[in-house]
């Protein structure tokens, strides 16, 4: 298509999200699903999230619009490779033309995955990212989806990226796709009233890694342009429309995480933190995130015994959010060279030391990042997560393949360079 193939990118595609934000916003979710065509609807959620009233609300509000609502309340917090199989072998034998999450990214992801193989069935290797799978893209459109949040972490809601836990490879990794997007996120903060300080603080965490990886990434100009425009990444790097939401996320977050954390009652707050949840999943979902979530599928996948405080889980696991910040201070030593203002500026959103020198703010941002995580209660790096010096060679192996976000880093990232990184998030401070 391009005289010149090697170019670099001119061409930024903006993917605004739907998106309704707004206590009392998921009773809204039944007249949604009515007017976007649904007669049946598989509602998916885990069995934690089933027992809420919140949940309750949406299964009536569904109800009350006419909608015949098939439950699937099994779905795993953390989902693996069979978890989603089992998903989408639910929605075919439900015969539905529409879904409902209830619940945070384990059920929106759990969701868009069972929408896939329910509608363009085939094995969920072929779907799922290279070199671990065969990338194959998603083949035509998908039924409509309203995801619903309940933890204010994830962005899921925003994005058409479907994480899980690829056991047979020790490795989390996933499916990404334009398609996979919700038709509309409905974000109601009343989720958050109930939920427990860890989740909270981890949820968090990975909202604000989200915002630092997104908008610290490769710029979108340092792309090769690709061959046509349906080559073009839905991860395009940093760029101005995912700053704007970044930097909006990263301030609330400075202001408002550690309040959210240690008050349940504080309503502002952690209403905050949800919007912020959202901002930076609208940033995330254009502009991708890189090093900390490459390493972080690695630590959830070879996970042999940890299991975290507040959540309700019958295995060994390490929340998404928690498994991304024990390693974002290391990362940000190493990224910080390559975009000092980016990183400085970070810093002082998260009430970081100010720093004059451009060879500083990888120190301040880390040192800004670890002051956060201990006063909300985070592990003190992999050690903490039952790891140790032994561990670095595998956890390299697991990092080293996710290629499709060590790409979008800011420089360039090698096996030897994970494992200095690896080494320097055993302990944060």
């Amino acid at each position: 298509m391009h005289d010149v193939p090697h170019e670099h990118e001119t061409v930024l595609e903006v993917e605004a999200p739907r998106v309704k934000f707004g206590r009392g916003a998921i009773a809204e979710a039944g007249p949604e699903a009515a007017a976007m065509g649904i007669r049946r609807v598989l509602l998916l959620t885990d069995a934690h999230v089933g027992r809420l009233e919140l949940f309750d609300r949406a299964r009536r509000s569904l109800e009350a619009a006419g909608v015949d609502v098939v439950v699937y309340d099994a779905v795993r917090v953390e989902p693996t490779y069979d978890s989603f199989v089992d998903a989408g072998r639910a929605a075919r034998e439900a015969d539905v033309d529409g879904y409902v999450s209830v619940g945070g990214g384990s059920v929106i992801d759990t969701a868009k995955a069972a929408n896939l193989l329910a509608t363009h069935p085939a094995p969920l290797e072929r779907y799922v990212n290279a070199p671990l799978g065969e990338g194959k893209p998603v083949p035509g459109p998908l039924r409509p989806h309203i995801a619903c949040p309940t933890t204010s972490g994830t962005g899921s809601e925003c994005t058409g990226i479907a994480i899980f836990d690829y056991e047979a490879h020790d490795v989390k990794t996933g499916i990404s796709s334009r398609r996979l997007r919700p038709t509309l996120g409905i974000v109601d903060p009343d989720a958050t009233r109930t939920l427990p300080a860890t989740v909270v603080a981890s949820s968090g965490f990975d909202v604000l890694a989200h915002a630092l990886e997104s908008y610290t990434a490769r710029p979108y100009t340092e792309r090769t342009r690709p061959a046509s425009p349906a080559a073009r990444p839905l991860s395009q790097g940093a760029n101005p429309y995912s700053d704007l939401a970044c930097l909006e996320a990263l301030r609330l977050l400075g202001m408002h995480l550690e309040r959210a954390v240690h008050d349940a009652a504080d309503d502002a707050a952690r209403e905050a933190v949800m919007y912020a949840a959202t901002l930076a999943g609208i940033g995330f979902g254009n502009a991708g995130v890189h090093v900390p979530h490459g390493m972080a599928y690695a630590v959830a996948g070879l996970v042999r015994s940890f299991v975290p405080d507040d959540y309700d889980t019958d295995h060994a696991m390490v929340p998404h959010g928690m498994s991304v910040i024990v390693s974002a201070p290391a990362v940000a030593r190493f990224t910080a060279p390559v975009s000092p203002e980016r990183h400085r500026r970070v810093a002082a959103l998260l009430h970081g030391a100010a720093t004059r020198y451009d060879d500083e703010a990888g120190d301040a941002l880390a040192e800004a990042l670890a002051r956060v995580m201990r006063a909300t209660g985070m592990p003190n790096g992999l050690r903490a997560l039952g790891y140790d010096d032994a561990d670095v060679p595998a956890l390299v192996q697991g990092a080293y393949a996710q290629q499709r976000l060590l790409s979008n880093a800011p420089r360039a990232v090698r096996e030897d360079d994970l494992a200095a990184l690896f080494a320097g998030a055993m302990r944060n401070w």
